[in-house]
């Protein structure tokens, strides 16, 4: 069972914060109408192997590892089957790759022996399977279904809700967890599309371009 993420205790902030991140998502939905999962994919299944491959990977490169790999394992029983060598050799330019194929491998082989050959549309299920926490469990949810189970949280959301004082947490759990109890529900899923678009092209890791950005008057970290 995956935990099911619990309000905040301190409830004297949260409604000013649900003020503040209401007037931030509508900020980010004007500048970023066409914001979406940057992994190139075409079903669900696609979409499970991309986020696995894009753990500490840039999406650019999994997005020029996929066409061959889509290519040669075309469908989930393909990936079953296959030999661990010859998916290791397929991802092998991801990094980390040799748990990555066997991910891959057994998530195939438990979708394969457990769910009839589909992947699973519950986050509980999806959990379920080798090399899939909560993080790609919400992306396949959330992209792949339409189903906002919970708020994306890589490095990019964590970085700049941190800034833009929507959350505090110390890991991707925590942060989930105040995003989700201040971020409308309605936004769940286009909320880490729009973080991670601003955190790109913005609100950087390094040298972030605060004199530019269209939130300065909202965020924390300008104030």
């Amino acid at each position: 069972m995956v935990a099911p993420l619990r309000p905040l205790e301190t409830m004297g902030s949260v409604e000013v914060k649900k003020q503040e991140a209401r007037a931030i998502c509508k900020e980010l939905q004007k500048h970023y109408p066409l914001a979406h999962c940057s992994l190139n994919y075409e079903n669900p299944l696609q979409l499970l192997v991309a986020v696995i491959l894009s753990a500490q990977c840039t999406d650019e490169r999994v997005n020029r590892v996929t066409p061959a790999l889509f290519q040669k394992f075309p469908d989930v029983q393909s990936f079953a089957r296959a030999t661990t060598r010859s998916l290791e050799s397929a991802v092998h330019s991801t990094g980390f790759f040799r748990n990555k194929a066997r991910s891959i491998k057994e998530a195939a082989q438990r979708i394969m022996e457990v769910y009839d050959g589909q992947v699973p549309r519950s986050l509980e299920e999806l959990t379920t399977l080798p090399g899939v926490g909560r993080k790609t469990a919400n992306v396949v949810m959330g992209t792949a279904f339409g189903i906002a189970t919970g708020v994306v949280v890589d490095t990019h959301v964590q970085r700049v809700s941190r800034r833009l004082g929507l959350a505090s947490g110390k890991n991707p759990l925590q942060i989930e967890k105040e995003l989700c109890e201040v971020v409308p529900k309605k936004h769940w899923i286009s909320f880490s599309h729009w973080l991670i678009l601003h955190g790109r092209q913005l609100c950087k890791a390094r040298n972030p371009q605060c004199d530019q950005c269209f939130l300065k008057a909202l965020c924390k970290s300008s104030l």
